[in-house]
């Protein structure tokens, strides 16, 4: 498994114990540096993936493991919906080997996974994900709910989107939702937004990336999340932010904004996806869509920024790149 320096395993440590203890504390900071020359950076995006390596996660997660030695890449991220259908029971859910540790075993992908929560884990037990417990079972998983990752050379905002949802909330249909944490839900957000907003205004990285798990965008089966875009997407445009990645819908996509340099890129292919659905979008803003599985890379220079998408049988399939210098000269 991967090895997990003690400096950040304090950090870890003191971030957790920090957004247990106090309920209005700042974002969780946890750092992980490039170990390249130069402080490029080189790391691996999947999301909705745990399904015990049915629906083609085993065969998805070979090729994760070949691009990523190709990509020799420093982490990689999840998107969420970890685990399926609902969550993990519990610290000794045996879920947890049986769709995470015992299918990314190629050597590539022993390096630090950062995750963050679903709507499907939020039906199972959400303290067990992020329990300390499972990291002593396999030292590659980190889970919060939200929290910062600094690199020498970008910085990335993990959101826990779930809770901005009305309808988890208003109609669960059959399904409960383990809320530990976030009531009352209104002072929850209200927090986090403050907090995000805050962060990305000290923020002095190259480049701002954020993480969650549900789209802002998304010509996809569950299209465009309005709580989002009403309550965190000004946030995102007001402090510059340059990507906004997640998962929730089960395809590969990228969307251009028309009105910022923000990009939306969503990785959520990680298993079970052929939805056969796609909403008409602006052709201008939709760059990309494949309605299947897949994976993305994630490289990053001070000066540049380079994705590239992945099918279940190593293919490229869409690349996208920009400099800094673009990006500026954008936003001024």
């Amino acid at each position: 498994m991967g090895v997990v320096s003690i400096d950040l395993l304090v950090r870890i440590s003191l971030g957790l114990w920090l957004a247990a203890a106090v309920a209005m504390a700042e974002l969780p900071r946890l750092e992980h540096s490039p170990a390249k020359s130069g402080g490029s950076l080189s790391l691996m995006v999947v999301g909705d993936w745990g399904r015990k390596g049915t629906y083609n996660q085993s065969q998805l997660a070979v090729q994760m493991g070949k691009i990523g030695e190709e990509k020799d890449i420093d982490f990689a991220i999840s998107t969420g919906d970890n685990f399926y259908d609902n969550g993990l029971s519990g610290i000794d859910d045996t879920a947890f080997e049986e769709s995470f540790t015992h299918i990314y075993t190629a050597p590539s992908l022993q390096k630090q996974w950062y995750s963050v929560l679903g709507n499907h884990d939020y039906r199972g037990d959400v303290l067990a994900q992020l329990s300390p417990i499972l990291r002593e079972k396999d030292n590659r998983w980190l889970c919060l709910r939200s929290f910062i990752l600094n690199t020498e050379v970008a910085e990335f905002f993990f959101v826990d989107t779930t809770p901005f949802q009305d309808k988890y909330f208003s109609d669960p249909g059959k399904h409960t939702y383990d809320w530990r944490g976030v009531l009352p839900r209104q002072q929850y957000l209200s927090n986090l937004l403050q907090d995000l907003d805050s962060a990305l205004k000290e923020s002095i990285a190259t480049w701002k990336i954020v993480v969650g798990h549900h789209p802002i965008k998304s010509a996809g089966h569950h299209g465009d999340t309005e709580e989002l875009i009403a309550q965190l997407l000004p946030v995102l445009q007001a402090n510059h932010v340059d990507l906004y990645i997640n998962g929730h819908d089960h395809c590969l996509e990228h969307i251009s904004s028309l009105d910022s340099p923000l990009q939306f890129v969503t990785s959520g292919g990680g298993s079970k996806a052929w939805r056969g659905d796609i909403s008409d979008m602006d052709p201008q803003e939709m760059k990309f869509y494949y309605d299947g599985q897949g994976f993305m890379t994630l490289q990053i220079s001070p000066g540049n920024i380079d994705f590239q998408m992945y099918d279940i049988f190593g293919h490229v399939l869409h690349r996208w790149s920009a400099s800094k210098t673009n990006y500026l000269s954008a936003i001024m």
